[in-house]
């Protein structure tokens, strides 16, 4: 088995050799045998490098947005936590993640076989993103929860170990759905690393989201998690190894285009909706620190205390009997007290 690392063009391709001298010579990823199977090279990249670049973008900016909304579950009354919460785990779950994932799988492709995805666990999968980033949250303390009680440290790490394991259960569950003119295998190394990272950037996430108040943590907070969703990705796309055979059935489903069109609309509308409620929030928000500054303002000018009020008259009045200013100032501040 060799690698051939080839960016551009063709990609990232990994071919398997056959040597034909036996069953199993032990070079070779798959037996000898009278069907004729043939091992084949894939690409992770055959439209280009620009599909690794838009797959981080859209994941930095799902994570952003993400991020915003859960701040605001954090300022948020306790019955509109519920609402930035689900705004936040679409976001991060459903753009960051799986959305991310699917635009990776448009630079795949395997040369001799067309690539196919079925519908029902294409949609379990986006179900896990999205309601994986939801229970962390929940659990981390982010909503309405009723693990209060629990030191914040060990909710942070069981609602991360919850979605960090879910992810990479979806990240498989999308790669289940792939079908081929052959088979699919994952080497287990390469599936084990893949979900360790799952675990450190989903941790990660909910740790960011507690320090990442404003906008210059956050930026680079999202920068950081889109980094981690994309090395989930593609850890676990390394470790891929396909057989192609053409006396297998040709695989059913769809085009990885005809899930994206539809995805990248509601997406678009997902980050819309939740960038317009972040803008009425921040609005809302402007709108009541001014009536607050305004009450004070007026408070301060019609609620002096009668310290400050009475010397002031005192001295507007002119000047008085030296004793009965000294009383009077004694009475008066006696009575404040």
């Amino acid at each position: 088995m060799w690698f051939f690392p080839l960016l551009g063009g063709a990609g990232v391709a990994a071919r398997f050799g056959r040597c034909g001298t036996s069953p199993r010579c032990g070079r070779c990823c798959v037996p000898q045998s009278r069907n004729p199977v043939m091992s084949h090279e894939m690409h992770h990249f055959s439209l280009g490098s620009w599909v690794l670049l838009l797959a981080y973008a859209v994941s930095v900016v799902g994570s952003f947005v993400g991020l915003s909304c859960v701040r605001q579950s954090v300022k948020a009354e306790p019955g509109r936590r519920t609402a930035w919460i689900a705004l936040a785990s679409v976001a991060i779950g459903g753009i960051g993640i799986w959305l991310m994932h699917f635009l990776g799988m448009m630079g795949f492709s395997v040369p001799g076989t067309v690539v196919r995805y079925d519908l029902a666990l294409t949609l379990i999968s986006v179900v896990l993103a999205v309601g994986a980033t939801m229970v962390g949250l929940w659990i981390a303390g982010f909503g309405d929860t009723v693990f209060v009680k629990i030191p914040p440290m060990i909710r942070l790490l069981v609602g991360g170990t919850i979605m960090g394991l879910a992810v990479s259960l979806m990240h498989y569950t999308g790669m289940a759905a792939l079908g081929i003119q052959g088979t699919v295998e994952h080497e287990t190394a390469y599936v084990a690393a893949s979900v360790v990272i799952g675990l450190v950037a989903a941790n990660a996430a909910l740790w960011l989201g507690r320090i990442s108040e404003r906008i210059v943590v956050r930026i680079p907070a999202a920068l950081v998690m889109g980094l981690a969703v994309v090395a989930l990705h593609y850890t676990g796309m390394a470790g891929v190894r396909v057989a192609v055979d053409p006396s297998a059935p040709m695989p059913s489903g769809m085009t990885v285009l005809s899930l994206l069109f539809p995805a990248l609309i509601i997406g678009i509308f997902v980050l819309a909706g939740a960038i317009v409620a972040l803008g009425l929030s921040l609005s809302r928000e402007e709108a009541e620190l001014e009536a607050s500054l305004a009450k004070w303002s007026a408070g301060m000018e019609s609620g002096t205390p009668r310290s400050i009020r009475g010397r002031s008259d005192r001295v507007s009045a002119g000047p008085q009997h030296p004793a009965r200013n000294l009383k009077e100032e004694s009475a008066v501040l006696l009575g404040d007290r």
